[in-house]
């Protein structure tokens, strides 16, 4: 008789590996299934060429929450962070360029070289933003209370989030809920004068999201990519030596050492479903796994429209799942390079500090408004923003001696193209041509030490890792799509429709990024449930 399992865990990537990690670790016989040959789904590292350990898809770190990183022993398994320094470096068409943190002296000189004002405003706003953070963080580790319910577990998780909102004051209060809903655009134009500085800091709002700064929304997703933190230091943003695939190596480690099983190349083709009850999984060569408990990590699309089928679950809720917003316009490209690049605004073509962080190819916040203009009518931007990182500037392992390795996101390049007939393929390497030819702008010699690339489209990374619609963050990440409304109101404490069956990826609250959380909160309701 083929074995059962008290959970099965569809889906290698962080997530689904940090919920299996905690029920092995409560005693529970676990099973991960992964359908790609390596672990880590979006969070993974490929050696695309010899010598060359690519992280195809998230490509820096700060999120991951310190609770898993501490409670996994994650540092025992082969984990660990280099902080950058400095954290960004914005050239621009003038030749002038600027350089932003952590070392907070050399940040108030860099910025004031464009502005004094916004020397002394950007400390008050990076406090402003903290003590926001010290209300919404905590909430990362908590399940979403259920407004709806009138529960007293929820009645009481609504009533110490009001406790905590309360207690920022009507100042604090007003600018929190301006960052929950509003624009980024608004945000910055209000705190800063600077466009420099304020086109540096926007780049962080529309990376993932199909919009742009002026959109409602977007203030979120600023705050989503600025704060967490790097060894304990607040705020500051990393790479993982050898590729980001050290984080879900790291954690799967932590889980089959809990006795965890895990296997690759498995496909689940079916979630098995009776009596309203899901009690197992069909793999795609056709052998069935039984499970007391499933929690998927792919999204709320795959999960129930796919994996479950319409027919086991109400039309209501399927009606639901298919309006989820999964619109997304970020193409990555990663590159390998014989050397970095050398940019007219801060000479060198040895790794300095002008590429050791994120280095941001974007000249004024009209610029990102008009690139989001041509995506908005399905055309990739004529004038592409570039988020571009190389890691092997601070970890020489992830490249050979002597080569460079690139990671370039990229907005925008829209799902579904305007002419429904283009060949997105060739239409990806236009447009790859044409990031080039801009970072050729500013780094002149940069296209001739180019060795290889890799163009993902959205279309790629939603075959590649199994995102619908290649949004990365497994849904949009606005207010509607948050907290006791993700993935959908009512069915935010991770469990489903379906009894036994649970979600536990990015679908779920808190949403995207590699923070873990989404699996940390899922293994806590199954094991509550258990």
């Amino acid at each position: 008789m083929a074995r059962s399992y008290d959970l099965i865990v569809i889906g290698g990537g962080h997530n689904g590996l940090v919920t299996a990690a905690y029920a092995a670790r409560a005693g529970r016989s676990v099973l991960v299934l992964e359908r790609r040959d390596l672990l880590g789904g979006a969070c993974v590292t490929e050696e695309i060429w010899p010598g060359f350990k690519v992280s195809t898809g998230a490509y820096v770190n700060s999120l991951l929450r310190p609770e898993i990183i501490r409670d996994l022993e994650l540092k025992r398994h082969g984990f660990e962070m280099l902080p950058r320094s400095p954290s960004s470096f914005s050239p621009f068409p003038d030749g002038r360029y600027l350089l932003l943190g952590p070392d907070k002296e050399m940040t108030r000189r860099e910025v004031s070289k464009f502005s004094t004002k916004d020397a002394a405003a950007l400390p008050k706003y990076e406090a402003m933003l903290e003590r926001v953070a010290d209300f919404i963080e905590p909430t990362l580790l908590r399940t979403p209370p259920n407004p709806w319910s009138f529960r007293p577990r929820d009645l009481m998780e609504l009533a110490r989030t009001g406790l905590g909102f309360a207690k920022l004051g009507p100042r604090d209060g007003m600018r929190a809920v301006e960052i929950l809903t509003g624009a980024a655009r608004l945000i910055l134009d209000r705190w800063f004068e600077s466009e420099q500085l304020k086109v540096t800091l926007a780049t962080d709002s529309v990376i993932g999201a199909m919009a742009a700064p002026s959109m409602p929304g977007t203030a979120y997703v600023l705050f989503h990519h600025v704060r967490g933190e790097c060894d304990g230091a607040r705020g500051v943003w990393g790479y993982v030596r050898g590729g980001m695939g050290g984080i879900s190596n790291a954690i799967a480690s932590a889980a089959r050492e809990k006795g965890a099983e895990i296997r690759t190349g498995a496909e689940v083709a079916k979630i098995l479903v009776r009596d309203g009850r899901a009690y197992g999984v069909a793999l795609a060569d056709g052998s069935e796994i039984q499970g007391r408990q499933i929690a998927s990590g792919a999204d709320a699309h795959v999960t129930f429209c796919r994996l479950v089928g319409a027919e086991q679950l109400p039309a209501e809720f399927v009606e639901a799942v298919r309006h989820i917003d999964y619109a997304s316009a970020s193409l990555k490209i990663n590159v390998a390079l014989t050397r970095v690049p050398d940019f007219t605004a801060l000479p060198g073509a040895e790794p300095g500090p002008q590429h050791r962080g994120t280095i941001h190819i974007c000249p004024t916040l009209d610029y990102i408004e008009e690139a989001y203009d041509d995506a908005k009518y399905g055309r990739p931007a004529r004038n592409p923003i570039l988020e571009c990182t190389i890691p092997s500037a601070v970890d020489p392992t992830v490249a050979p001696p002597g080569k460079h390795l690139m990671s370039m996101f990229i907005q925008y390049f829209p799902y579904a193209l305007r002419d429904g007939d283009a060949d997105v393929q060739a239409e990806k390497e236009c447009f790859a041509d044409r990031c080039f030819d801009v970072l050729e702008e500013y780094a002149p010699g940069f296209k001739a030490s180019v060795i290889s690339r890799q163009v993902l489209a959205p279309v790629d990374l939603e075959r590649r890792f199994g995102l619908t619609g290649g949004n990365i963050m497994q849904g949009a990440m606005t207010l509607s799509s948050l907290s006791f409304m993700r993935p959908l109101p009512g069915y935010a404490d991770y469990r489903t429709p379906i009894r036994n069956l649970y979600l536990c990826g990015a679908a779920t609250h808190p949403g995207g990024g590699v923070m873990g959380a989404c699996g940390y909160n899922a293994a806590r309701e199954i094991l509550r449930d258990r």
